[in-house]
């Protein structure tokens, strides 16, 4: 029997309870990766790890949010002592606090930056102990070479810009500049860093909302969501494959930077977006 492909893998994924997230964390347990599923809300986060599980995948929780400044410590530990290493992240957890720049308060301004860019920083530094110990412990006993990824995850908005965006396309620009600058200090450990930057996908925060009242809550606080119906028509009528991705569609270009045989591509940023926004 064929092993999987990330059989032997321990991967954590921030925001993985619903939409792109959940559906990426599936992807890896389907691939055979341990996944330690986070989301601020732990009943969804729970109920991801128990879907994995219910087809014979591991998983396990560790709820709260990546903006806590213990958060990158308590995340890389919970895979350590799980599941006993790490071998890929992804950096997932996000949403979005549009204004434009004269109505954009300082709090709008810190709290995208602080989740899209702060936290996979924290994420990512915490990381780097584990994963250098692990290498110099495989590369001393003459163990096979091990690839170890980091995804970090951008947005057209990113790559591009977007009117009302000024905070979240920050961050998601940084993201470019966090990810080619980690390519460069991690490729000594065998480690590659890419980024997907998404287009137009179809989950809760891009949902088709009439009436402008669609809301998530983000650590008690009400952010609105959803883009007007019209307005979402024209942006698929751009997309040359004319229509939204799915999750599961975003999913896979993160699985693609995961799986051994994207292993000497690092640095790199591609763009999910149905042809839309290259």
């Amino acid at each position: 029997m064929t092993a999987l492909p990330l059989s032997d893998r321990v991967a954590l994924v921030s925001g993985s309870g619903r939409g792109i997230g959940r559906e990426i964390a599936l992807k890896l347990a389907g691939a055979g990766a341990s996944v330690v599923v986070n989301d601020l809300d732990s009943d969804v986060a729970k109920q991801t790890a128990a879907d994995i599980e219910a087809t014979g995948g591991k998983a396990v929780v560790c709820a709260g949010s990546v903006t806590d400044p213990e958060f990158g410590e308590r995340f890389v530990n919970t895979a350590v002592s799980e599941f006993g290493g790490l071998h890929i992240v992804v950096n997932n957890a996000g949403y979005t606090w549009d204004n434009v720049v004269q109505k954009m308060s300082d709090q709008q301004w810190d709290d995208i930056l602080d989740v899209h860019l702060k936290a996979p920083f924290r994420i990512l530094r915490a990381a780097q102990p584990v994963i250098s110990a692990a290498v110099k412990a495989e590369r001393a006993a003459g163990a096979p070479r091990v690839t170890r990824k980091v995804v970090n995850i951008s947005s057209v908005a990113g790559t591009g810009g977007n009117a009302g965006q000024i905070n979240y396309s920050s961050a998601k620009a940084g993201i470019t500049g966090l990810t080619k600058t980690l390519a460069k200090e991690w490729g000594r450990y065998d480690v590659t860093v890419n980024c997907v930057a998404f287009g137009l996908i179809r989950t809760r925060l891009t949902e088709a909302s009439a009436d402008g009242d669609a809301k998530i809550d983000v650590a008690g606080r009400q952010i609105k969501v959803g883009v007007n119906p019209e307005i979402l028509a024209a942006a698929e009528r751009g997309i040359p494959l004319g229509r939204a991705g799915t999750p599961a569609e975003a999913a896979g270009s993160v699985y693609m930077f995961c799986i051994p045989e994207s292993d000497y591509v690092s640095g790199q940023v591609i763009i999910c977006g149905g042809g839309w926004g290259g």
